[in-house]
């Protein structure tokens, strides 16, 4: 899969960790992709662990557990694996695909751990860890924005509603197919273009504008206006 960003030095480990039971099952084939998905569980949990820890150095434990459960959950995996177009690429039974199951989650989501299993015995740490952050360094960002107080839209709305007393206007736009789109927004703030942004969703995007907003006008107002405690922060 060239989605992945890297060739595997061992094919058969890809083929194997696309293998649901069912398709094992009719094909006599002994080995399904649920060890190697429990193997990915554990790398994906670390590699999100770990850059956590490192870049969000404020962020206290309850909430950098909640930013990780976030990510490392069922229906987070399936969203990525649709991403990806992995339910494409599954090996199933007749009966699992008859009922739809390149479309279900829990089956996508075992899948995408998989992947990370063979990515890392393939290619070892340096590989999953690009393959895990390729995937969701994105969905991290947004994740971590909230719990943080790192909510630049909420920041920049309170701080335009009281120096300005209007708020922000978001200009989105997307392109790309529906696997891989991008969106990309512009942020307006008493007639003037204050800040852009890009990322996988709209909400990543209008953050990503905020921010850069925020960032100007923290030359242009006095400093007390810009730490006023949101979200029950003191």
């Amino acid at each position: 899969m060239q989605r992945l960003g890297r060739p595997f030095e061992d094919a058969g480990l890809l083929a194997r960790a696309l293998a649901h039971r069912s398709w094992c099952a009719e094909n006599g084939a002994a080995t399904s992709n649920e060890r190697l998905e429990f193997l990915g569980d554990a790398v994906l949990g670390l590699v999100v662990t770990d850059h956590l820890f490192l870049t969000y150095p404020d962020l206290p434990e309850g909430e950098l557990a909640k930013v990780r459960a976030s990510l490392v959950n069922s229906e987070a995996l399936a969203e990525v694996a649709t991403d990806l177009d992995l339910g494409s690429f599954l090996l199933l039974g007749k009966g699992e695909a008859a009922s739809g199951g390149r479309e279900k989650p829990s089956i996508l989501a075992d899948a995408m751990e998989a992947v990370i299993g063979a990515v890392y015995i393939d290619g070892g740490w340096p590989a999953a860890a690009r393959l895990v952050m390729q995937l969701l360094a994105d969905r991290i960002d947004e994740a971590a924005a909230g719990p943080g107080g790192q909510d630049y839209k909420t920041r920049l709305q309170e701080l335009a509603a009281r120096r300005f007393e209007q708020l922000p206007r978001y200009e989105v736009v997307d392109e790309g197919p529906d696997h891989a789109k991008r969106f990309f927004a512009k942020v307006f703030l008493a007639g003037e273009h204050r800040g852009e942004g890009e990322g996988r969703s709209k909400k990543q995007a209008e953050q990503g504008a905020a921010r850069a907003a925020w960032t100007e006008l923290q030359q242009l107002v006095p400093s007390d206006e810009l730490t006023t405690p949101i979200d029950g922060e003191e």
